[in-house]
């Protein structure tokens, strides 16, 4: 018997469905919530497949997954994949791949730790062209960190007074700034197993249980030559950084879907925020993909993956 194992915080509604119904279609594999103890790396949790829902908070969890994958276990995210993503590389790759983003650049960080000084940081041009940033971005502008998600640390920026006081604030943090797309639509994408998606309209603007039900009725409905695009880029995306399980991001303007936030490796699956409707769909999908999965020896993806005996 193949087995399902799922590794989650304070979320219910979503993995609860999930194990129900993967043990419902008795395909030969049974679901539950996964338990990690103390092992020797070379006995990890014995799983053929783990849906990863918490290991960016999580750190501790991050080696066992990786350990986890090298004896065998399909991993959803990969967790060589997902811990190696980064905003500016996301974005500079997706736009390589002909999907529109917004303008992005780097910023250094503000603040170091004691072992570095100004002779380590000789090779950092001072001082930072900010007007020629802003120059070139606009302004609004976005600040948001290198890592993470879940809005955390996110800044609308209106002035240059503003950006250098936010930025002055944010620490040893990595962060990016990006143009703001001003939108007429704004469409989130959910991703499952790189190739299934479901293009839904999304308003950032409302409280987070009103974003998919009140877009429906605060923006025009989607053409379908734009859901076309928006589900091509969704794909292309999670082709590209290894994501089975995502929500990709476009906010429209003038008529070009721009991917905004594509990196979602714990992406929410609430049916509070989705509704039944969706719910329904995401949780179908993901026991297609998971099941699929636990029967489906593990791919040689891996640069030291040859170099073992099978």
């Amino acid at each position: 018997m193949k087995k399902i194992g799922l590794l989650v915080g304070r979320e219910r509604s979503f993995p609860e469905a999930l194990i129900a119904e993967v043990l419902r279609r008795g395909e030969g594999v049974v679901a539950e919530y996964a338990t990690l103890d103390l092992s020797r790396v070379e006995s990890p949790a014995a799983y053929d497949v783990l849906v990863d829902r918490i290991s960016h908070d999580v750190a501790c969890y991050q080696p066992m997954l990786k350990v986890a994958a090298l004896a065998g276990t399909r991993v959803v995210n990969n967790p060589f994949w997902r811990i190696a993503d980064d905003k500016a590389f996301g974005t500079a790759l997706v736009s390589k791949l002909g999907v529109p983003v917004p303008k992005t650049y780097v910023l250094p960080s503000k603040s170091y730790g004691e072992d570095v000084t100004a002779a380590s940081l000789r090779n950092l041009a001072y001082p930072l062209n900010w007007d020629g940033m802003l120059e070139d971005l606009g302004l609004p502008i976005f600040i948001k960190p290198h890592w993470g998600g879940g809005f955390r640390d996110v800044h609308r920026v209106t002035s240059r007074d503003e950006l250098i006081r936010v930025y002055d604030k944010t620490g040893r943090l990595t962060m990016i700034a990006q143009e703001a797309i001003e939108w007429t639509q704004y469409v989130r994408c959910v991703v499952v197993g790189r190739t299934e998606v479901l293009a839904l309209p999304w308003d950032p603007r409302l409280s987070h249980f009103e974003r998919y039900s009140g877009a429906r009725s605060s923006m025009p409905p989607l053409e379908p030559g734009l859901t076309e695009t928006i589900v091509r880029h969704s794909k292309t995306i999670c082709e590209a950084l290894g994501y089975e399980m995502n929500t990709c991001e476009f906010a429209v303007r003038d008529g070009v879907p721009y991917a905004i936030d594509f990196m979602n490796s714990a992406p929410d699956f609430d049916v509070s925020s989705l509704g039944e409707e969706s719910f329904a769909w995401t949780v179908s999908k993901m026991a297609d993909l998971t099941i699929r999965l636990a029967h489906t020896p593990p791919p040689t993806t891996y640069r030291w993956d040859a170099m073992l005996a099978r």
